[in-house]
């Protein structure tokens, strides 16, 4: 058995031990990793992976999603409007909405295709000026809009501030979330996922805790 598969079930079992009541979807984030690494996951029936370049996501998945329609394919990094043309054509979830004119674009351009992407609004929960994201008290504001152009707006998405207790910020993300009625929410990492999981995650983005460090 692969190392990769391995992680991965040991993650899952993980998971069973937190005996919570909804089924969480692990996200192999498998950015800048090459396809020898990924077809052992895609083997044992894993479906869910994670991306966070548009043109890298193409090069990589066009032939394996044609192969495997089960396949979903998450956009988990900043997504440029001028590649939203290229990411609606690859991608099934796009977790990093942080913008009306990005909403927008992608409302405009999977309207072209005739397909209906997922969408989470990611959400600057620690108020970093360096990160991406809406501001919490715009939240309101950002779902009508997204209601309003008819986006699959399926729920809220964080990074917490890097080196601080993600706990503080998945409980408030997940009273924000439940404000709004959404039922998806995805939040948690390699070194947090089991924390925001006991929050209401149900999207967790894990890339190291299965593929191995990147170098």
């Amino acid at each position: 058995m692969h190392n990769t598969v391995k992680n991965l079930l040991n993650i899952e079992n993980n998971i069973k031990k937190l005996n919570i009541s909804n089924h969480p979807k692990i996200v192999a984030v498998s950015k800048t990793f090459k396809i020898d690494k990924i077809l052992p996951l895609l083997e044992h029936g894993h479906t869910d992976f994670g991306e966070n370049k548009v043109q890298e996501a193409l090069e990589k998945w066009t032939v394996i999603k044609k192969n495997n329609p089960r396949v979903k394919l998450h956009m988990i990094g900043k997504l440029q409007t001028n590649k939203v043309k290229f990411a609606v054509q690859i991608f099934d979830f796009i977790h990093s909405v942080d913008s009306e004119k990005l909403a927008k674009k992608i409302a405009e351009e999977q309207h072209k295709i005739n397909k209906r992407i997922k969408v989470f609004l990611q959400v600057n929960i620690g108020d970093e000026s360096q990160k991406s994201g809406i501001n919490k008290n715009e939240i309101n504001k950002y779902v009508s809009y997204c209601k309003e152009i008819g986006l699959d707006l399926i729920g809220l998405m964080c990074i917490p501030p890097v080196d601080s207790d993600s706990e503080i910020f998945f409980k408030e993300m997940k009273k924000l979330n439940d404000e709004q009625g959404f039922k998806e929410l995805s939040m948690g990492m390699s070194s947090d996922f089991i924390t925001a999981l006991k929050y209401s995650a149900t999207y967790v983005r894990v890339g190291s805790s299965i593929f191995g460090q990147r170098f």
